[in-house]
């Protein structure tokens, strides 16, 4: 087996077991402050955000910081780094006896980030060129599925087994994927010999620094509307269903809809990607993404909102491949850490801002407006990146294909000669 599909086997099963460990918390966490000894119910209900969001600030502070340090040193160490330490930190949290030691240790796994930056960082510098797009695509299910398979995941696992075995599973699964890393990941990594550059330089070496910002933004929006919907789909649930029994478990399928449909979709969309261009999928996928989520507001029972989350599923799948391909193209390989590190920033604050955003929209103005709102982002977020990006992409792609046929001819003639 290359070495490059072998370091993306590896990365898949780190990252989807990373992401299940950050978002199987959000059902369970409620249950576990109560547990350890906070009864009254909006002290739970303020606690609980905080715990869920302190992470995701914290994670989108130091990702930038992680991949810098990822350009200076290589991608495995960080990749050791972020797996040995979540493994430590995610079991420590079954082990807390209070809701202070709960929170701190929430703050340190936010701040031992970075698996998930090394590890677009390493396929996308160390995989072959013609076989980016397809790997990370590959990559991307692992990140989309464990975030939206953790909730179902950290629910399900209470039930059978009790709440502090969901983060003593989770410490062991990241402690097989440090293993795993450190027996099985190979990587080509030459430092820099130039001095080390400062944010502002870096952002002086991007060919064009409004391409890599559009990139940003469509990564925080894509997550806002993912995560708008997680702190009112129960209630939506409750809303639609006649009957009020398994309405976690049922929740839990329609939020995980969408994450089983990307996982089909994004290595076919990966390899399309490579094909016609990533700026090409992305825009088609912002814009289906954006219609698919008018009907969800008018639907009459929960399974019509999970086919519709699955059709969204299929359309998002598109999307981060396409990101981290775009990314790939318009940065430099010294730098390439910083920059995911910084839109593995605008993932996490999605993230935190949509859970924020769609509870916020639901209480003021109804649960079918956030619907409706998210929509609306997407397709303007589709309009603008048209504007400022997709003509620019475009040309990049032509000269790329362009240098590649020139390449390939100059190959032939001198196997003729």
């Amino acid at each position: 087996m290359k070495i490059w599909k072998r370091n993306l086997i590896v990365c898949w099963f780190g990252t989807f077991v990373t992401m299940v460990g950050i978002s199987q918390i959000a059902p369970i966490m409620p249950l576990y402050i109560k547990q350890l000894g906070i009864y009254n119910t909006a002290e739970i209900e303020q606690i609980s955000g905080i715990v869920f969001g302190v992470t995701y600030i914290l994670s989108a502070i130091f990702s930038p910081i992680w991949g810098y340090a990822a350009d200076k040193i290589g991608r495995k160490p960080m990749l050791l780094r972020a797996s040995l330490g979540m493994s430590i930190v995610v079991g420590s949290m079954g082990l807390a006896q209070n809701v202070y030691q709960l929170i701190g240790l929430r703050m340190l796994q936010g701040v031992i980030s970075g698996y998930c930056t090394a590890c677009i960082t390493l396929v996308a510098t160390q995989t072959e060129k013609r076989h980016v797009g397809w790997a990370l695509g590959v990559l991307s299910t692992a990140s989309v599925s464990g975030s939206l398979l953790g909730p179902l995941i950290g629910g399900s696992l209470d039930e059978i087994l009790g709440l502090q075995f969901t983060f003593f599973l989770t410490g062991i699964l990241t402690f097989v994927a440090f293993i795993a890393t450190l027996l099985f990941v190979k990587e080509t990594f030459v430092p820099e010999e130039k001095k080390v550059l400062s944010t502002k330089e870096v952002w002086r070496q991007l060919p064009d620094s409004s391409l890599i910002i559009t990139m940003f933004v469509t990564s925080f929006v894509l997550q806002l509307a993912y995560f708008s919907i997680e702190p009112i789909i129960t209630v939506y649930i409750s809303q639609l269903s006649n009957n009020a029994s398994h309405i976690a478990l049922i929740s839990g399928m329609v939020f995980s809809a969408a994450g089983l449909s990307s996982v089909i979709a994004a290595p076919r969309l990966g390899k399309l990607s490579d094909k016609i261009g990533p700026q090409k999928v992305m825009l088609i996928a912002l814009i289906v993404a954006g219609i698919i989520f008018i009907p969800q507001a008018f639907v009459k029972n929960p399974w019509q909102l999970m086919g519709l989350r699955f059709l969204l599923g299929f359309a998002t799948a598109g999307l981060i491949p396409s990101i981290n391909s775009l990314l790939k193209k318009v940065t430099p390989d010294a730098i390439a850490g910083r920059v995911f590190g910084f839109n593995m920033s605008a993932f996490y604050l999605g993230s935190f801002g949509g859970s924020v955003f769609g509870g916020q929209i639901a209480a003021h103005l109804g649960i079918k407006y956030v619907f409706f709102i998210t929509s609306s982002l997407l397709l303007l977020n589709a309009i603008w990146f048209y504007n400022k990006a997709f003509k620019k992409l475009n040309l990049i792609t032509k000269a790329n294909n362009i240098e590649k046929k020139q390449s390939k001819n100059r190959n032939i003639s001198n196997i003729l000669l």
